[in-house]
């Protein structure tokens, strides 16, 4: 049996599953279109966290986009009510593999049967937490970068995601200011994150050997491309441990990456230096975001 898309788009919310760095983030721009966002999150700190971010910054973002109009974000505890007639989920929670393979048949089994199931999964391929889904059709990987900034959004099916899917996303995230591309096959990292990859673990096997300092990397980065933030900087926005997620994800596939970047955020990480969210990481951070 086909999948049916989601029809009168415009007037049912958005629900993202996390209230942490990233989910936040999704958040807001799901809620410059003058809609409802549903934060889902069983911390209520975070979750009131995530709605104050984006009451403060959707104004603003919404500002910049053609046709944009503040919305709202609400938060709940309750899976059920944060699905409620959603045209859209994204799963925003940590990389680990059997989380999400729980979260996601929950997601299958109380969302409506129109609703698209999507993963922010930064590593994961879809296709490696549908054990539990009876409706693979309407699952796949929407991974965002870090919003309202960086705007690329990465597209990837689970082997089985309908058509349809692709190209109504194609068509609509673009209205809410971020940009899809689709990878054309499965791809470990998807398409930019494969090359964000290869930088943020050499710059970390860098300082693992001494040859230099975050800082140092980062002001050199930052003259020679003329890009504003360093791979170090970039590392403390996502959170250090879900860096060291990734990493130990991809040493998973390939046992022959260097273990230094990983030895190096772990003492970070078993610190509780996990960069901006903590106020200390590579850098020590006076808010948090």
């Amino acid at each position: 049996m086909g999948f049916a898309l989601p029809t009168n788009i415009e007037n049912r919310p958005v629900a993202v599953i996390g209230a942490g760095t990233l989910g936040r983030r999704i958040a807001l721009m799901f809620a410059v279109r003058g809609g409802l966002v549903r934060i889902f999150d069983k911390s209520a700190p975070a979750g009131e966290a995530a709605r104050k971010y984006v009451e403060k910054n959707v104004a603003r973002v919404a500002a910049s986009i053609e046709g944009g109009k503040p919305g709202r974000a609400v938060v709940t505890n309750d899976l059920a009510e944060a699905l409620a007639e959603a045209w859209l989920v994204v799963e925003a929670v940590p990389e680990h593999l059997d989380l999400k393979k729980q979260i996601f048949g929950e997601l299958d089994r109380i969302a409506p049967p129109d609703t698209i199931l999507a993963s922010n999964s930064s590593s994961y391929a879809s296709d490696e937490f549908i054990d539990r889904v009876e409706h693979p059709e309407r699952v796949l990987n929407v991974h965002f970068y870090m919003p309202p900034a960086q705007n690329a959004v990465d597209l990837m099916s689970d082997g089985r995601t309908d058509p349809g899917i692709m190209e109504l996303l194609k068509r609509e995230l673009p209205r809410y200011g971020v940009f899809p591309f689709e990878a054309q096959k499965k791809s470990t990292g998807f398409i930019f994150n494969r090359i964000w990859a290869a930088i943020k673990r050499e710059a970390l096997e860098e300082v693992a050997e001494g040859v230099s300092t975050p800082q140092d990397i980062d002001e050199m980065w930052k003259i020679n491309t003329g890009i504003p933030t360093g791979p170090f900087q970039m590392m403390d926005q996502v959170g250090l441990d879900v860096v060291l997620d990734i990493e130990n994800h991809y040493a998973a596939e390939n046992p022959n990456l260097p273990t230094g970047p990983r030895e190096l955020l772990k003492k970070y990480v078993d610190a509780g230096h996990l960069g901006v969210k903590t106020g200390q990481g590579f850098y020590t951070h006076t808010h948090r975001g």
